[in-house]
């Protein structure tokens, strides 16, 4: 498979080799997000971070509150749902990486010149925005 990459470099590839590059770069995201996934679970593990993000709304229940689920499958299903979402975040430098290195090949060199303030400019606004909403 490396020969053919390395063959076909610098010219226009077929329709099914595009198809296999997204199946690969999507599968090293994947496993890149898994990976997170497993060390998080480990430690701190899903109730961590679900006490960790539950904290200041707990603080401020009334005295004699407390948290309370709706649903059967909540107090399982909800840790879980944070610690992936923690996970791609964490993860996330990686999956733009294989995004970015899909899609760099195919856009003329004044295009890439774009990308740099585009990517610095949205991960300082988003990380400004994760910190007014916490």
């Amino acid at each position: 498979m490396a020969e053919i990459k390395d063959e076909l470099e610098g010219t226009e590839q077929p329709f099914v080799s595009h198809l296999v590059e997204l199946r690969d770069r999507l599968v090293r995201a994947l496993i890149a997000v898994a990976v997170v996934f497993g060390v998080l679970c480990l430690w701190p593990g899903p109730a961590g971070l679900y006490d960790l993000l539950a904290a200041p709304l707990v603080a401020n229940l009334p005295k004699g509150t407390t948290l309370i689920a709706t649903n059967v499958i909540s107090p399982f299903i909800v840790p879980l749902k944070i610690t992936m979402m923690a996970a791609f975040l964490v993860a996330l430098p990686i999956v733009l990486y294989q995004v970015w290195a899909f899609v760099a090949p195919g856009l003329y060199s004044h295009e890439k010149k774009l990308v740099m303030p585009l990517v610095v400019s949205s991960t300082v606004l988003f990380v400004a925005g994760v910190a007014f909403c916490y």
